[in-house]
């Protein structure tokens, strides 16, 4: 059985990083929006 080692790239993690900060700070304010929404119908 072989082991398959892969490795990152420093330039692949630049754009993971990147990626993930795309897709997450969006996400994070829409998440945010919607908790201070809710509290101010329930609140």
């Amino acid at each position: 059985m072989s082991t398959v080692q892969t490795s990152v790239k420093p330039s692949t993690t630049g754009r993971l990083v990147a990626a993930w900060a795309l897709v997450g700070v969006p996400l994070g304010y829409g998440v945010y929006e919607t908790l201070t929404r809710v509290a101010a119908l329930f609140g």
